[in-house]
């Protein structure tokens, strides 16, 4: 039988949908080298202002989540459902202020697009000592924010700049900074090699 193009295209449409929730066939990733304790994003100091409770959970750091299908799965839905869900907007157009972290409705920039893909996860049940918020520079330069989500497959960064969950090293970001593990409120730096990125976008 002949397929039509409108066809063609759906089934298309209906492969990529596939590959971006199949869980990829990778080897264990070298996980993020993080130093020690770095200043605090201006924006996260005034989000734990207004919400305290969450910036001051301590936990033991019980290792990266067990990747299964199940979480594959989950972190790929997640992704997807945020990105769609909110349309992108700068601060200083919806708060007339620029580096306001805050959780979204209906409007935000990227810091936003985290908030709510953690909170999401972490209703879930996933530690929030693997769902790190993380500062990195595109390669524009221009500083952005995504979530890391630990594993033991290696971290995987969920982005509101694309569809796909990736790696964190084959995302093309220079990495700066994230949330420490074990403290919600505190932040460490990340080293590429030898050279610890300490650089803030405050």
């Amino acid at each position: 039988m002949i397929s039509t193009p409108g066809q063609r295209f759906a089934r298309g449409v209906g492969m990529a949908i596939a590959l971006l929730f199949a869980i990829p066939a990778v080897q264990a990733s070298e996980l993020m080298h993080t130093g020690g304790l770095t200043s605090q994003p201006i924006g996260h100091f005034e989000f734990c202002k207004s919400n305290p409770g969450e910036c001051a959970v301590r936990s033991a750091d019980g290792g990266p989540e067990h990747m299964t299908g199940k979480l594959w799965r989950q972190l790929a839905s997640v992704n997807l459902s945020v990105n769609d869900s909110i349309k992108p907007m700068n601060d200083f157009d919806i708060y007339g202020k620029d580096e306001v972290w805050a959780y979204p409705d209906g409007f935000g920039d990227c810091e936003d697009y985290v908030l709510e893909k953690r909170r999401i996860l972490m209703n879930s049940g996933i530690s929030l000592s693997n769902l790190l918020i993380t500062v990195v520079r595109k390669p524009d330069g221009e500083g952005h924010a995504v979530l890391t989500v630990r594993t033991d497959k290696g971290d995987f960064v969920l982005d509101n700049l694309a569809a796909a969950v990736k790696l964190w090293d084959e995302t093309g970001y220079r990495y700066l900074k994230r949330q420490a593990s074990d403290h919600t409120g505190r932040w460490v730096s990340i080293r590429d090699g030898e050279n610890t990125m300490v650089g803030a976008v405050r």
